[in-house]
């Protein structure tokens, strides 16, 4: 009867383990889960133990409140912790709703405050295995570095065709608050494949899941692609002009006229000092007392400007100008006409995608874990209140429980701190939209530029009405350029006497001739630069003290 006990038991240790809650799927409304960091995260949240991961977590108050949060507390670390669901989520069903707050203490430059929705993992994964390669179903929250200033959404989801997992990222995505108040971050996810993302309960953007103007890459893939196997045939011609091969150069095509010649009806001036320099040694210069013959060589004066030259015409060797000729028409070139073997521009044809599937919504990832993942310049951000459910009225109430208050509090005293009490209030809304304006895409030449001045504005409220202005000097100038096409080069007026179509013809060729003449300059420009850099480094270990210049005053 023993023996048969005995092998019962790993019988009944399966079943437990299928009866253990972090194998139960519940759908988000079935299930609520919050984290509100009370009481200390250590047991329910795990480090990770992996090299990369330096950054302390602390569990510490947020400043002015009583209210505690997971901090980040060491600047320029990477940081990583998850903590493992009770209950396996299904986003599958139903709504959807993601919330945490967030406070950037010490402001934030340079970092991530995200929040990573993990995926069940691989068996035998272990929570302080936890890095950046660990598979999740969502990211979502702020991060902020250099161009990039955005609120996160990003969903991988697995091709049924292919079996690989594609990251999906939300288009033109709100922008992060700059401030240093706690802001509480809501995704809500709706059974219409509507994704809502509200900052401090304001909705900032609205997207659909499966729609390519919302994400990139969108979901659905291409019906066709081009073939990988097609080949351009050697006998394709993409030419659609070519020289006329029956012209000929005219006989008194001249290619040897110079484009400028020497004006021999031009007068000297009268007045004109031949005999004077243009420049002439400073008369109040003086030799420096610490100036070494020996080692600096023998001194000379700096040149000034002769001021007897400011009243003349001119001083020096006077010389004839030079003005355009009349004769000149340089290369000759056959004129371009239409290509009688043009076949258009190749493309390769189009055959089925292997990769192409249908679905009438996505079909997201299981939610097994929450990971923070983050490589941060600032210290001082510190994670609350973090919610999963699957009503927005929930989220809601969350919200005006454990974040209204906080935020009030936080926004009086910084009015009360502030250099300029109230003034600034209603610029922060400017700022966000500053911030989308920077991604707009015909934009990028200037994203920097504008990013860098809106953050010395939220730095600096002095310079606040300043750097609208030149924000909008920027948007402006582009608009314009947009529209006109920019400066135009000055047209030169120089008599050509060509044949038809000569000038487009010659045109092309000067094209191709003046390419070829800028790479060999750009190359020679790099030779000697090199060969400059050599030298320089050679005589800086030959000699011990730089030679001055002569002319050094």
């Amino acid at each position: 009867m023993v023996s048969m006990d005995r092998r019962w038991i790993p019988l009944l240790l399966a079943l437990l383990c299928l009866m253990s809650p972090l194998n139960v799927l519940v759908s988000a409304s079935e299930s609520t889960f919050y984290e509100s960091f009370d009481e200390s995260f250590e047991g329910r949240w795990i480090a990770s133990q992996k090299e990369d991961y330096k950054g302390v977590w602390k569990h510490e108050k947020s400043n002015g409140h009583e209210d505690y949060g997971l901090l980040v507390s060491e600047v320029a670390k990477k940081y990583a912790i998850v903590r493992e669901l009770p209950e396996i989520i299904d986003p599958k069903d139903g709504s959807l709703v993601l919330q945490y707050e967030v406070r950037l203490q010490n402001g934030l430059e340079c970092g991530g405050a995200y929040l990573k929705y993990l995926r069940p993992q691989e068996a035998g994964w272990k929570p302080a295995e936890f890095d950046n390669e660990s598979p999740y179903s969502i990211m979502f929250g702020p991060d902020k570095c250099g161009a990039t200033n955005k609120v996160h959404f990003i969903y991988k989801h697995k091709n049924p065709k292919s079996g690989e997992y594609v990251e999906h990222h939300l288009k033109y995505p709100p922008s992060t608050p700059s401030d240093k108040r706690t802001h509480v971050y809501t995704a809500i996810l709706t059974p219409d494949n509507q994704v809502r993302i509200l900052i401090d309960g304001e909705e900032k953007k609205k997207a659909n899941l499966l729609s390519a103007d919302d994400f990139e890459p969108a979901l659905i893939p291409p019906k066709t692609i081009p073939d990988p196997e097609d080949k351009k045939p050697e006998d394709w011609d993409e030419r659609a002009k070519i020289p006329d091969p029956d012209a000929k150069k005219p006989e008194d095509w001249d290619e040897d006229a110079p484009m400028e010649i020497e004006d021999l009806e031009a007068v000297k001036p009268e007045g004109w000092l031949d005999d004077e320099p243009e420049e002439i040694d400073d008369p109040e210069a003086t030799k420096p007392d610490d100036w070494d013959d020996e080692e600096d060589g023998e001194w000379e004066a700096p040149k000034v400007s002769n001021p007897k030259c400011d009243e003349a015409p001119g001083c020096g060797e006077w010389t004839r100008p030079t003005k355009s000729n009349p004769d000149y028409k340089g290369k000759w070139y056959a004129p371009m006409i239409d290509n009688p073997n043009y076949k258009g521009i190749w493309k390769p044809q189009q055959i089925p995608n292997p990769e192409y599937f249908e679905l009438e919504k996505p079909d997201l990832e299981p939610i097994a874990a929450i990971g923070i993942e983050i490589w941060t310049m600032q210290d001082g951000i510190l994670f609350d209140n973090i919610l999963i459910t699957g009503d927005e009225k929930v989220a809601g109430e969350y919200r005006e429980k454990t974040w209204k208050g906080k935020f009030s509090t936080e926004k009086e005293e910084e009015d009360v701190e502030s250099p300029l009490p109230g003034e600034l209030s209603g610029f922060q809304k400017i700022f966000d939209v500053l911030y989308k304006i920077a991604n707009i895409p015909f934009l990028d030449a200037y994203k920097l530029k504008i990013i860098d001045l809106i953050e010395q504005g939220e730095k600096k409220p002095n310079l606040t009405i300043g750097i609208l202005v030149a924000v909008l000097v920027v948007l402006l100038t582009t608009i314009y350029k947009l529209l006109f096409g920019g400066k135009k080069q000055p047209v030169q007026k120089v008599e050509l006497k060509s044949q038809p179509d000569q000038d487009a013809s010659a045109s092309e060729n000067n094209k191709e001739d003046s390419d070829r003449a800028t790479e060999n300059e750009s190359s020679d420009a790099a030779e000697k630069e090199k060969s400059g850099d050599e030298n320089e480094i050679e005589g800086e270990d030959a000699a011990p003290r730089q030679r001055r210049v002569r002319r050094e005053t």
